[in-house]
């Protein structure tokens, strides 16, 4: 994997202070409207994408420093079904083995947890940019950008359903804020002419149990003991072939 000091670096060029305000846009939205009691963010621990969640315990996760938890991705040292949320901000495609830490955040996530996952998209002038590097090391081109379709395959393998998501970044991913500025109009443009070619995807997927079962609160069933109106009325029908007037529902129910 790629290391974090990497990441965080390159988030403070240009380009990625760019890119970073649009993510974390998306990451405040999205992470505000999850619940439940415990939140974890893989990685990339400089920028805390969990700053609008109301989850009460949020830990991030990760080999650099600066986390709470310092452990490798592919042995996450958490409970089996004991996370509500899990946000992966551009893990899948700077790691050995993006297949085994999916398969780790299936499993400390609860049923129903949610999954939030940031990506550099392949079929898109950022993918063209890291085909035509010049510098093969240079960051963040030296990743393995993995397709939304394959994300979307590897998640429905495991158990996840897809529930929203969008794209960011129609932009070329130039280095200059002057040419960021100038081609700033792609952004609208692209978001409505080709939707599926921006530079990164943000995708939010819940993880389904088949085969549970709802519990209902104990109140639900104390309201179900009175008897309605037209449970008394199928009653009186069903009794001598009677028809069941207003008065007669009324003193019935009474």
């Amino acid at each position: 994997m790629v290391s974090t000091d990497s990441l965080r670096n390159w988030f403070q060029t240009p380009l990625g202070v760019y890119l970073l305000a649009r993510e974390q846009a998306y990451y405040d939205q999205t992470v505000a409207d999850v619940f439940g009691f415990n939140a974890v963010q893989l990685g990339l621990a400089g920028v805390d994408f969990l700053r609008a969640c109301r989850i009460p315990l949020r830990l991030t996760v990760g080999p650099g420093q600066d986390v709470h938890v310092r452990a490798g991705l592919c042995q996450l040292p958490l409970e089996s079904n004991s996370i509500d949320l899990v946000v992966m901000p551009h893990v899948l495609e700077f790691s050995a083995d993006p297949h085994q830490i999916l398969r780790e955040v299936e499993r400390v996530l609860r049923p129903e947890g949610h999954v939030i996952v940031s990506g550099f998209n392949p079929r898109s002038l950022w993918g063209l940019r890291q085909l035509l590097a010049r510098e093969p090391r240079a960051f963040p081109w030296t990743g393995e950008f993995i397709s939304l379709p394959r994300l979307k395959d590897w998640l429905k393998l495991l158990g996840f359903e897809v529930s929203t998501g969008r794209f960011v970044c129609y932009v070329p991913p130039v280095t200059t804020e002057k040419w960021l500025a100038r081609y700033g109009f792609m952004e609208k443009a692209g978001d409505r002419w080709w939707p599926i070619s921006g530079g990164v995807y943000l995708l939010e997927a819940v993880k389904r149990v088949p085969g549970m079962r709802v519990i209902r609160p104990e109140w639900a069933g104390r309201l179900a003991t009175k008897p309605s109106l037209a449970s008394l009325a199928q009653k009186l029908n069903g009794n001598g072939g009677r028809i069941a007037t207003r008065e007669t529902l009324e003193r019935e129910a009474a």
